[in-house]
């Protein structure tokens, strides 16, 4: 099964707010408002919609207060890419404290959002769907296990490829009609691109990497004291930042190309930490802690059972560490199977073969079939698990499984 949700989560819920990722509005061709998007989000359904970049530029004045407040402990590194975060909590133990303490914008933004839905509507929490829509499966794992609170305010997560196509037949309304709902400027739709984050800080002296490979060697050399002179480390899993994440549908570099075009005329910033109430604390709950391996079962003798498992696992994978598993590492998304956690379709190249197998499997029995015969027994079972296996794999692969369902809204 797919790590993220379908669209029709909305149904479970008296009322639902969408959080759609700023990285959402680079996918279409030739936006100019970001109203038009938003709008089409509410006729898909949703009954309100709050901008995460809203809450991106709440995150980024809170960012620039702390490390105006605690500048000598600089460099500080961004926690908002929850694979970064697990990377560092694995494997670099002496730069975990330099993680910002902040909330990232996402979990930011399902606060005040479910805040404000509950005074608008007078419903109990869990009535409320607060839905992100999200450019990768990174963003998943945060909303099953938040970092530095217990719990997420996000119930589910559903990808940006799945929304895209259905929000397309919603777009072509006249836009003399728009309601206005857009509340972001500049900063918090930069938060999309790689550098966004860092550029909301207002400061000329840090660094922005993006990709997995660039990630591990910028913490091998913080780690290993090379870089100087560094206020601020804006590090994003995805290449190009979230416009890269897969779940999105357009390439990264034109999707960032887009996302510049966009704000150019945008004001610098439209939110302020003091217009929000709903937002009582923008900081940590909890300490984010070093996880080591070891940590894989509740004894040492079973932490060892568990990493020779963990060990297996890792070799049948690429060795990419590509990220697309929302896992920052292969060896981590072993870690998590041998947890219970993910599965081993989650890796895309697993997946990819388990399809092809089936699909040669499914091949030679029907082409070894006589046309003027019927299967025998056998066959015909062998055909109908293959067929079945390999319509459960490919809704792994975000392909819908329409035999004698409904359209994921209704």
């Amino acid at each position: 099964m797919p790590v993220y949700d379908p669209l029709s989560v909305i149904n479970n819920f008296r009322y639902t707010v969408a959080l759609p990722a700023p990285s959402l509005y680079a996918q279409y061709n030739n936006l100019t408002n970001v109203d038009i998007v938003l709008n089409a989000l509410l006729r898909l359904g949703f009954d309100d919609v709050y901008e995460v970049s809203a809450a991106a530029e709440l995150v980024s004045e809170a960012a620039r207060e702390y490390i105006r407040a605690h500048a000598e402990e600089a460099p500080f590194i961004s926690s908002a890419c929850p694979s970064v975060v697990r990377l560092i909590r694995v494997k670099f133990p002496s730069l975990v404290s330099r993680l910002l303490p902040i909330k990232a914008p996402v979990e930011a933004a399902a606060e005040i959002a479910r805040a404000r839905a509950m005074k608008k509507t007078g419903l109990k929490p869990e009535e409320i769907g607060i839905i992100f829509i999200s450019p990768c499966p990174s963003k998943v794992s945060y909303a099953k296990a938040p970092l530095g609170i217990e719990k997420s305010n996000i119930d589910n997560v559903v990808a940006i490829k799945d929304v895209y196509p259905l929000l397309l037949p919603h777009m072509k309304h006249d836009e003399s009609q728009l309601s206005p709902i857009s509340a972001s400027g500049r900063i918090g739709i930069g938060w999309s691109n790689a550098g966004g984050e860092a550029g909301g800080l207002l400061v000329d002296n840090y660094l922005a990497a993006d990709g997995i490979v660039n990630i591990l060697r910028v913490l091998e050399e913080l780690e290993d004291e090379k870089l100087h002179g560094l206020t601020f480390v804006e590090l994003n899993a995805c290449s190009g930042g979230c416009v890269g994440g897969t779940l999105t549908v357009e390439n990264a570099y034109i999707a960032a190309a887009k996302t510049k075009r966009l704000v150019r005329y945008q004001p610098v910033s439209k939110n302020h930490l003091s217009d929000n109430p709903e937002l009582k604390n923008i900081y940590w709950a909890d300490n984010v802690e070093y996880e080591p391996v070891f940590r894989l079962g509740n004894t040492f003798k079973e932490s060892l059972r568990m990493m020779g498992k963990v060990e297996e696992l890792t070799a049948q994978f690429p060795g990419l560490d590509c990220g697309s598993c929302g896992a920052p590492t292969c060896q981590t998304l072993a870690e998590d199977i041998v947890r219970g956690d993910a599965a081993p379709n989650d890796c895309i190249y697993v997946l990819r073969a388990n399809i092809a197998d089936l699909s040669r499997k499914i091949s030679h029995l029907t082409e070894n079939a006589d046309p003027e015969r019927t299967l025998s027994e056998e066959d015909d079972r062998l055909l109908h698990k293959y067929i079945k296996e390999l319509t459960t794999e490919l809704t792994s692969f975000g392909v819908p499984d329409r035999s004698g369902k409904e359209d994921p809204i209704t």
